[in-house]
Parts: C-alpha cells; structure tokens; sequence
C-alpha cells in the first residue's frame, strides 16, 4: 500500500512539473502579428524608359521573391494606356516573368505615360484588397515623365489629395518610387511627404534601390 502511495505521489509530482513547464512554454509564445501584403506594381513600359526596363522587371522579381507567400501582387503597366497585366500570388515567377516580357514590349505609338490612369487604378486596388484584410503599398517604378495625352498623366497638383483619400480607408498605406531622376523623386518628396511622412513613403533612383528595397520589405514586417 505505501508502495503505491509512493508511486502515485511521484506521478502527480511529475505531471504538476510538466504541467507547470507546458504553461510557461505557452504563456512565452508571442502572438503572431503577421498581416498579408497587398503590393500593386506600376511600370512604365513607354518609349522613353525602354532602356531601363530590363532591370526594372528583375526589381519586381527581386520584390516577388522576397515577400510571403500569403502576400499578394499586382501589375500595372504604364505607357500611351495602362492596364493590369498580372493579379495573384508574388513567388509565381515564371508567369510574372511571361506577362511583362509580353506586355512591356517596346511599340514605337506608345510614346505617353498614362501615369495618371496607373495610379487610380493602383489606389483603387489598394482600397479593395485593404477592406479584404491586406497592408497595402503601391510602388512606382519608371521616370515619372509626363508624356504623351494631358488628362491621363500624372497630375502633381492632385496626387497627394488622392493619397489622403485612399488613406481615409487604408491608413497603412506605403509608397515607395523607383528609378526615376532625382529631380523628379524631389518632386515626389515634397509633393507627398506631407501626407505620408518619412516612415511611409520611400524614393530611390536606380544607384541605390537595394537599400530601398530593404526599407520597403521593413515596412510590410517582412
């Protein structure tokens, strides 16, 4: 009898132990923050930036390839129009790959740049995949000239009351312009600095997009 007696009080000492480490153990686990990304990709595929869209294309493979796979993308090319040419997850490389090369092709009539019409259609994405549960960020990637029909360019003196607007649902909202000339990235800097400050809005010409990149893939958690 005090056999068992002995027995049992070791097994109830033992299991109160592992008891006792199972709720540390739980009670040290942190709470997983993590939110899907939702990047939409403007690249200008116009005349005047063929030179430079070969490394651009491998910059937004480099951004795909670096983001989590719950992350979505998606594509908007730029020139006389724009359009989406690719939605959907961001390591699906091969399909990227395929789309830009078709639809980026240099056409001597697509001298304008449709910023303008890119960046609506880009905000509006960011609003929709927002309201589904995704951190939105638009990122720009081209010279930012103004070429070609007026009423789809970029309007400098609109821009940052339609990033105040897209903010009013998706506060969270990121921007980061890619490898156009400084004097244009200054432009953007002023232009949209006070609307999404210094932690939301990144700019780079081409010299230094690794570091921006960095930055950027910093303010999505990843």
């Amino acid at each position: 009898m005090n056999k068992r007696v002995i027995i049992l009080g070791v097994i109830i000492l033992v299991a109160a132990i592992v008891i006792k480490l199972v709720w540390s153990g739980l009670r040290s686990i942190k709470v997983d923050n993590f939110k899907p990304a939702a990047v939409m990709f403007v690249i200008d595929s116009s005349a005047s930036n063929q030179k430079e869209l070969p490394e651009q294309k491998k910059l937004v493979k480099q951004i795909c390839n670096i983001l989590d796979p719950e992350d979505q993308i998606k594509i908007i090319r730029v020139s006389e129009d724009a359009y989406l040419i690719y939605e959907g997850a961001p390591f699906n490389g091969t399909n990227i790959e395929k789309v830009m090369n078709e639809f980026t092709k240099y056409d001597s009539k697509d001298y304008g740049t449709a910023y303008g019409v890119g960046l609506k259609k880009a905000f509006n994405y960011a609003v929709q995949m927002k309201k589904n549960g995704y951190i939105p960020a638009v990122v720009v990637i081209g010279d930012l000239e103004n070429e070609g029909s007026v009423e789809k360019q970029l309007n400098w003196n609109t821009i940052a009351s339609e990033v105040k607007e897209v903010q009013s649902t998706a506060p969270d909202l990121a921007m980061m312009f890619l490898y156009a000339h400084p004097s244009k990235l200054d432009l953007v800097k002023e232009t949209l600095y006070p609307v999404l400050g210094e932690d939301k809005l990144i700019v780079s010409p081409k010299q230094n997009c690794d570091k921006a990149i960095r930055l950027f893939l910093h303010l999505l958690d990843r």
